[in-house]
């Protein structure tokens, strides 16, 4: 886990490389969609671990609003009890589950966040940022959002429908302050043209800059007709307005207004991940709040596309909404986090389906890697007696191989590490285990073994060798995606022994070739990616 507050390094203060995904409504357990980006920021924060940065992982829950309110309420419990429940029953068992390595987990009904939610609107409102005034206009419970009359779509009746839920909006009118956001649209128009990797994926920004371009309304920072809420400090008859207060745990969660030293050495986030549908609080509200605050602008903010079901959006309300469970019970949670992320591009809509994960699982984890790890610690045992033997016959073949890891390394570490392009950072490290299982089939130590020579002996030890370097950096590749297998081959290897943990490889240092000892104790353990039963009905 990451430190908090400052590390030096050269004498200077370093600032955590801090990632963080949405905080999620607990209007219902977690579906696929949720899992999709808490995934995705763990795979970019072990990455940026396994490089030897500082780093910082948060994520957490959204339980304030009017959405929250009815479903206690249907539930017969109050919002609190709803929120408690849902989160220590299936949110935090669930990123457990998975693997998910946060620093923190952030309750927006916690007094480290309210009291400072109370303060950060307080200052705002002494600064004469915000005023008092009326709103009527169509509302999205389940988007906790006044919609502009050009966002609605309608039903084959004519109904306005929400175009992210496809249910009826409602037609609300109440006494609301309101945030003077119509004045900051110049502001975060320069900002946008000098910093044009803010938003991400470039059609995400288009949208955004167009959006801002049109014309901004001043957007209402309180409630009055319901009390489930941080209260508003100078009118208690009012409550914040839930994504006000939801965006703040970015910063109350690191110790705005509470400990400046961590603030300082963590805030602002380098990426904040978002889903497509809530990309204009992350890139129009939040910055402006910032702005209006003197504070510093995050990174950038990273929209990730819709998990799709049938050509639906998945989710409870539509009733696509898988369970993760569902899926680590038959494929495995290392083969989980590996396949959403392998199988649609970062920031781009994907279709799920099981045949498509069977067919990926059985093809790229089985046959070319779990069998390449079998095959390698099968030799060794069989031709060493699982004692790595010392490579002595290096020729073009494996400087080719030498050559691929080194580029398998850097394409990984530019797209995973700093484009977030998982999909093809995943497909260059697969792309080098296929040419590690080119080069076994086209040296084929089986016959290699048949030559008693003092040539056939170093020819088939250097082959080997060769082979479980190659898996070697491999393992350090793939640990942030897939840490238990990954760990498991590091064992296989005998790399531990010499080498120290498997956390503790550089992810820069993956292709120095040598490194593993000779004389190390290759093991053949259970097999990483098992062969797949029936679907379950």
């Amino acid at each position: 886990m990451a430190a908090t507050g400052s590390e030096k390094q050269g004498g200077e203060d370093v600032k955590s490389f801090y990632v963080s995904t949405p905080i999620y409504y607990v209007n219902d357990a977690p579906h696929l969609g949720h899992a999709y980006t808490t995934v995705a920021g763990d795979v970019l924060t072990r990455w940026h671990r396994q490089r030897g940065e500082k780093v910082w992982y948060l994520t957490g829950t959204d339980e304030h609003g009017q959405k929250i309110m009815r479903t206690a309420e249907a539930n017969d419990v109050t919002p609190q009890e709803w929120c408690d429940k849902l989160v220590e029953e299936a949110w935090k068992p669930l990123w457990e589950h998975l693997g998910i390595a946060n620093d923190d987990f952030i309750r927006t009904t916690e007094k480290r966040h309210t009291d400072r939610v109370q303060e950060f609107v307080q200052d705002l409102y002494d600064k004469d940022e915000i005023y008092k005034g009326g709103y009527e206009g169509p509302y999205c419970v389940g988007c906790e959002e006044y919609k502009l009359p050009g966002d609605l779509v309608e039903d084959e009746n004519g109904v306005k429908l929400c175009p992210v839920h496809k249910k009826p909006v409602e037609i609300l009118k109440e006494e609301n302050y309101f945030f003077k956001l119509s004045e900051y649209g110049p502001k975060l128009l320069e900002f946008y043209a000098a910093n044009p990797g803010f938003v991400q994926p470039e059609s995400a920004r288009n949208e955004i800059v167009n959006f801002v371009k049109q014309g901004l309304q001043d957007l209402s920072i309180s409630r009055s007709t319901f009390d489930w809420g941080v209260p508003v400090p100078w009118d208690d008859k009012h409550v914040i307005y839930v994504w006000v207060d939801a965006l703040l745990n970015y910063a109350t969660a690191v110790g705005y207004g509470a400990n400046q030293e961590k603030f300082d050495a963590t805030f602002p986030a380098n990426v904040h991940l978002i889903g497509k549908d809530i990309l204009r609080f992350h890139s129009v509200i939040w910055p402006a709040m910032l702005m209006a605050q003197g504070l510093p602008l995050p990174g950038k903010v990273v929209a990730n596309g819709w998990l799709m079901v049938g050509g639906e959006k998945m989710s409870k309300s539509n009733l696509t909404g898988i369970k993760p469970q569902d899926l680590t019970s038959h494929f495995g949670v290392d083969a989980y986090r590996w396949y959403f992320l392998r199988a649609i591009a970062y920031g781009s809509d994907g279709s799920f389906s099981w045949e498509d994960f069977s067919a990926r699982y059985t093809s790229e984890l089985a046959n070319d890697y779990g069998n390449l790890a079998s095959r390698l610690a099968a030799m060794v045992g069989k031709y060493y007696g699982g004692v790595l033997p010392e490579a002595t016959a290096a020729g073009e073949a494996e400087q080719a191989v030498r050559d691929g890891l080194a580029k398998a390394v850097t394409t990984a570490d530019l797209k995973i590490g700093e484009e977030l392009d998982f999909q093809s950072g995943i497909l260059a490290i697969f792309d080098f285990v296929k040419q590690v299982n080119g080069y076994i089939t086209e040296q084929e130590p089986w016959k290699v073994a048949k030559d008693e020579s003092p040539e056939g002996r170093a020819r088939l030890a250097t082959i080997l060798y060769t082979a479980a370097e190659a898996l070697r950096g491999v393992a350090v590749l793939l640990n942030p995606i897939m840490p238990d297998t990954s760990q498991k081959l590091w064992e296989s290897l005998g790399a531990e022994e010499s080498l120290g943990a498997l956390s503790d490889q550089r992810v820069q240092d993956a292709a120095t070739w040598g490194r593993l000892a000779v004389g190390a104790t290759v093991t053949k353990g259970a097999v990483l990616f098992p062969r797949l039963e029936e679907k379950p009905a």
